[in-house]
């Protein structure tokens, strides 16, 4: 196993379950049934995941005219749904992170039908014949979802219930944790990864940054005017622009059997790391009061 592969499969897993077991700490019951007793937060986060970003996609794709295997590659990016990174993210922005997580989950399992869906048509779009079916791997999907995500926060939230004095004393020490993991984990991505980086960068590395900070900013955009809380707004402006960079490499990897397609996310997964650090070394500084008095 190289070192990149250690750090994607082994190293990174393992500090997002850590995160969200910390997460659950700060986390009720009652943070769940609100969001699905006033679904609209719910439903706007995903039609900007499932349905504003791929054509965010698509029209950079089409406006910087890429060659067919960049262009695919940029489809599967906004395809993609958002994964653990934008739970620990909206974490430390102070955003909803009940809402941001269960984005997260919805979106997973959508997305089982909606990548098959767009980049089907992607491909033919762009020119790129493939007799292949694309396939997700559902199981290794739900199994990602369950095993970093869902099992680690109910854990929390059980020491929460039943240990409540000693998991609100870790909230900040997991806060700081979780930053200190963050750009931990940039660092040696970015280090595996230099020499397909600095490529990936050169080919796609503007209209990378640019489905970032567009499809962040329509979600930011999105939620405000349909006058969600400041909270709520966070979490849809980062699910909109953390994508699952893992889930993308596996379809160009692994199912559509080709690295030159992977070469989008990775140049994606910098800007995605650079623009989630500013967000939360921004928002981080904010106060309890001052989101309050942002809502009012």
């Amino acid at each position: 196993m190289t070192i990149a592969e250690l750090i994607s499969k082994v190293f990174l897993p393992l500090s997002l379950a850590i995160i969200m077991l910390g997460m659950g700490m700060t986390l009720v019951p009652s943070d769940f049934t609100r969001i699905f007793k006033y679904p609209k937060a719910i439903l706007i986060g995903l039609t900007n995941q499932l349905i504003l970003l791929p054509l965010i996609g698509f029209s950079l794709a089409v406006i910087f005219n890429l060659s067919p295997l960049m262009a695919v590659g940029l489809m599967i990016l906004a395809t993609c749904p958002g994964g653990p990174t934008s739970n620990l993210i909206t974490q430390v922005c102070k955003g909803n992170i009940a809402l941001s997580v269960s984005l997260t989950a919805l979106a997973s399992v959508l997305s089982i039908v909606s990548i098959p869906f767009l980049l089907s048509i992607a491909l033919n779009y762009f020119g790129i014949e493939t007799d292949m079916a694309i396939k997700l791997p559902v199981g290794d999907t739900i199994l990602q979802i369950m095993v970093i995500t869902v099992i680690p926060i109910s854990i929390g939230m059980l020491i929460r219930r039943f240990k409540t004095e000693f998991a609100l004393g870790l909230e900040k020490t997991m806060r700081i944790a979780s930053t200190i993991i963050f750009i931990l984990v940039f660092i040696l991505v970015f280090a595996a990864n230099l020499d397909s980086i600095a490529k990936a960068m050169k080919e796609v590395g503007v209209v990378t940054l640019l489905l970032n900070i567009l499809t962040m900013f329509v979600g930011f955009l999105s939620a405000r005017l349909f006058k969600l809380d400041l909270k709520s707004s966070i979490s849809i402006t980062v699910e909109s622009g953390i994508q699952n960079g893992t889930l993308a490499i596996v379809i160009a990897y692994s199912i559509l059997e080709n690295v030159e397609i992977g070469i989008p996310t990775l140049a994606y997964s910098i800007w995605m790391f650079i623009t989630g650090g500013i967000l939360m070394w921004l928002m981080s500084r904010r106060t309890f009061a001052e989101l309050k008095e942002n809502d009012l």
